[in-house]
């Protein structure tokens, strides 16, 4: 880090080219407070609509458009006001108008609440007449047919609401838990490689076990284990009834399984969840590889579980200050076109991104904005390898946004969860590509094929490791099983010896790692990022060796937002997420990569 950077600078001296421009949104906030009060008045509007959304085409096409003009503005708003608070949060002015904004979200929601009962009531045929005789309607038909897709899952009208009145204790678990891990467990106190006592949190957890110091790495992985090991009844317990309430709702719904239920929203079929996890599986002797090379290269006797995130290969000092981090994702970006990389441009030289930090700014990255609004980016740049990958993979979001919603009709531009983090990796996987085919310096073309492997490891192999482990949960509890902290850990243990192989110690502590992890209260949401990153990496290879053909399809993909199904968009981007070939693609780049740095070390 430059010296220059140690001290962090006020907003307001920050350049003006360094910083995003919100002015792009709203002139300034009183034309804020104007748009505000607007959408109060349009929420009126929307509800003279109620209870007559069946009786004519004309009706039911004009109370979803302006449903969806309030839900626009609703979005413009509260983007504008979070923005604002992220660039200082200590700023109560924009404290305040977050905080309004999301109140009238809250608004606005519950004024909309009545749409999708009432859309469920008019008979199918009925629906179908209406398209026909519509034009106008037709912008809906996705929409419609996404909604009565769902209908048998749908419960009548007092049902539903008994349901949505159980929201918060539904809820429960998740607050239960993130009140333990967030604000109640304490850690205890290390001595750093200095012989500092510095105590131990979850930030710092992460630099702990990146430590060239091994006595380091394992004090830290103790003391975070044994805290959790404490608290293991109650978290246990907490999990237990966050998957009971999972099977609770998956029952009531009429589903056969917890694991339906989630992959049904994406319209996912559950062999694509289970593909993951025999593929994976398939090619878990290339871990094992890894997994002797890391001790082979740290040179120890025992490799353990918390010697898996130290560098094997010594920092590469690659200082890349912002300027030339963009010229950088440029070059490797090239692969997608002239206009791909024109937008990139636009991007980079028209206040889309906020770049380094200042005080009080929120910290990490992020791509976001409404449908009006540029994709912005926040960043905290630091002129770092990591910064650089983290420039390129927002800017993946941001330009699938744009091509999207330049595209696409406001209802279909927002796109799932399921394909959101392809054009992120996809990007990633390019400027890696790039930068190993001109790198010549031998530790630093290690260092990045090392950073590479530990992407595969961390996202394909260790979250499908994750969605195994709430399959099988899942199933216990579906089958009447109690599950114990005990249970847990003997689960969760036995997988880390599956994943991790013979070569490794298996330490006891790792047993708790569940215990740690917010994802698994949000049921079936991580082996996302395991298809993500495998339809990314395919993507990305055929974009390498195909080039044009495979170029046109994938921006296309970008173009069509959430306009069709996850596995749809996918299909027409070039690989087919219901077959098992893009995991194994993938799988493959993982080989050939650990293929040279068992050469290279």
């Amino acid at each position: 880090m430059n010296e220059n950077k140690k001290s962090v600078p006020r907003r307001a001296d920050v350049p003006a080219s360094l910083k995003w421009k919100l002015e792009q949104m709203y002139e300034n906030d009183e034309s804020w407070e104007q748009e505000l009060s607007d959408v109060r008045a349009l929420m009126e509007e929307t509800k003279k609509y109620a209870g007559t959304l069946g009786n004519s085409s004309e009706n039911l096409f004009e109370g979803l458009k302006k449903s969806d003009e309030v839900s626009r503005k609703m979005e413009h708003l509260f983007v504008y006001a979070k923005m604002r608070k992220d660039e200082d949060n200590r700023v109560s002015k924009y404290q305040a108008m977050t905080d309004r904004a999301q109140s009238v979200s809250v608004e606005v929601q519950s004024s909309l609440a009545y749409m999708i009962p009432e859309i469920l009531s008019i008979p199918e045929d009925k629906i179908q007449e209406f398209l026909k005789e519509n034009q106008d309607l037709s912008l809906y038909a996705f929409y419609l047919e996404e909604i009565l897709r769902q209908k048998s899952h749908v419960l009548s009208k007092e049902e539903e609401l008994i349901l949505a009145q159980a929201g918060e204790l539904a809820g429960a678990p998740k607050n239960i838990f993130g009140m333990i891990n967030n604000a109640d467990i304490k850690f205890p106190a290390i001595e750093d490689e200095n012989g500092e006592s510095i105590e131990v949190t979850k930030g710092r957890y992460v630099k702990f076990l990146e430590s060239g110091d091994r006595r380091v790495r394992k004090d830290a992985f103790q003391a975070l284990y044994s805290s959790y090991g404490k608290q293991k009844n109650t978290i246990g317990s907490t999990l237990n009834y966050s998957m009971k309430k999972d099977a609770f709702y998956a029952k009531v719904r009429k589903y056969p399984s917890a694991l339906e239920a989630s992959l049904d929203s994406d319209n996912i079929p559950v062999s694509v969840y289970d593909n993951l996890i025999k593929t994976v599986h398939e090619h878990l002797n290339s871990m094992y590889r890894y997994v002797d090379l890391r001790k082979k290269a740290l040179g120890v006797d025992e490799l353990h579980m918390y010697d898996l995130y130290t560098p094997i290969v010594k920092d590469a000092k690659m200082d890349i200050p912002y300027q030339e981090a963009k010229q950088k994702i440029k070059a490797g970006l090239a692969p997608l076109g002239e206009e791909y990389v024109s937008l990139l441009d636009k991007g980079f030289n028209e206040g889309w991104i906020d770049v380094h930090e200042n005080e009080g700014k929120t910290s990490g990255a992020y791509s976001w904005g409404s449908y009006d609004s540029p994709p912005y980016v926040l960043l905290n740049y630091q002129d770092s390898i990591n910064d650089l990958f983290t420039l390129a993979h927002e800017m993946g979001h941001s330009l699938h946004t744009y091509y999207a919603n330049h595209h696409q009709p406001y209802p279909y531009a927002g796109y799932k969860i399921f394909v959101a983090e392809v054009a992120s990796t996809v990007n990633e996987a390019l400027l890696m590509e790039h930068l190993l085919g001109h790198l010549k310096e031998h530790n630093t073309r290690m260092y990045l094929l090392n950073h590479y492997l530990e992407q595969f490891r961390g996202t394909l192999f260790r979250q499908t490791m994750f969605a195994e482990f709430e399959k099988i949960t899942h199933g216990k509890v579906e089958s009447g099983e109690a599950l114990t902290p005990e249970l847990l850990n003997e689960i969760y243990l036995e997988l880390n010896r599956k994943y991790y192989g013979p070569n490794i110690v298996i330490d006891e502590e790792i047993q708790l790692e569940w215990a740690r992890i917010p994802h698994f209260y949000n049921a079936f949401y991580v082996y996302k990022y395991a298809t993500g990153f495998s339809a990314a990496i395919s993507l990305s290879q055929k974009i390498l060796k195909e080039g044009t053909p495979a170029v046109q399809r994938y921006i296309d993909f970008l173009k069509k937002g959430g306009s069709d199904y996850p596995i749809e968009l996918l299909k027409g981007a070039g690989v087919d997420m219901t077959t098992t070939q893009p995991i194994h693609q993938a799988l493959q780049v993982f080989d050939k990569l650990l293929d040279e740095l068992e050469k290279g070390l």
